[in-house]
């Protein structure tokens, strides 16, 4: 088995069909398996899946575990030598045979792929480590290169900090050497500390920009509060105490600016 696509499932059944039909189309020149762990929806998914979907190997939750502890569920029950995690609301548009192929690299780490949103316009996928006064603001953490704000790219693959948790592939070996998602984030942030815990082995992340999908949610700034709290998180586990503190107080600014002057609750 080559691959394991792993795919977190919370009242998305309007998005499922279109997912996983994609995944047949664009999946076929490779063996894999679809592992969909279902945070306790309440709106059909799970008997549409069950009667729909028979080869794909449900699990039902009982509660919502979040996105990370959902995904290392449905990673423990799979058996592919790599990894993909899949949001429910994307569309595979090209063959991904060429994201196994660079993920099985040695020294690479993580592989994500060109991101359009649900109006089919370029959106980034890809973002900076955070530094402490970067956290004042959380568009500092954006990539800056010409071709990551325009989405006109030369090259075929780019090394970059971090990747959408939306698509990320990621070899077995590599995912159980840092043991996963790290399981106090519930959801938000996880990928970029999955991203910087593999980068910390000494491996790389890599973007490539020829290969795409679509993710119909995004980012919206109706989220950047559980942004913040995450990267609150983030802070405490990877600076030092002094670092940490000062996170803590640029995230208290952004916080305060943005209830004050945005309404974001």
């Amino acid at each position: 088995m080559q691959l394991s696509i792993i795919i977190v499932n919370y009242n998305g059944k309007h998005y499922l069909k279109d997912c996983l039909e994609s995944i047949y189309v664009h999946c076929s020149s490779f063996s894999y398996e679809i592992i969909m762990v279902d945070n306790n929806s309440t709106d059909g998914s799970q008997e549409y899946i069950t009667l729909n979907y028979p080869e794909i190997k449900l699990f039902q939750e009982k509660q919502n575990l979040g996105f990370g502890k959902a995904n290392n569920l449905g990673v423990q029950y799979s058996n592919g030598n790599n990894i993909l995690l899949l949001n429910n609301d994307t569309i595979l548009l090209h063959d991904i045979y060429p994201v196994l192929k660079e993920v099985k690299k040695e020294e690479i780490g993580v592989v994500g792929i060109y991101m359009f949103n649900a109006d089919r316009q370029y959106t980034s996928s890809v973002g900076k480590f955070p530094k402490p006064l970067d956290l004042i603001r959380l568009s500092n953490l954006n990539e800056k290169r010409e071709e990551f704000i325009t989405g006109k790219f030369d090259k075929n693959s780019y090394e970059v900090d971090w990747v959408s948790g939306s698509f990320m592939m990621i070899k077995r070996k590599d995912w159980n050497l840092i043991g996963g998602f790290d399981e106090d984030f519930f959801m938000y942030v996880e990928d970029v500390d999955l991203c910087k815990r593999i980068h910390n082995l000494g491996k790389k992340i890599i973007f490539l920009s020829k290969i795409s999908y679509v993710h119909f949610i995004g980012f919206n700034t109706s989220r950047e509060i559980k942004l913040i709290t995450g990267y609150k998180l983030f802070s405490a586990k990877h600076f030092n105490l002094v670092s940490s503190i000062l996170a803590e107080i640029c995230l208290k600014i952004n916080y305060v600016y943005k209830k004050r002057f945005k309404n974001i609750r």
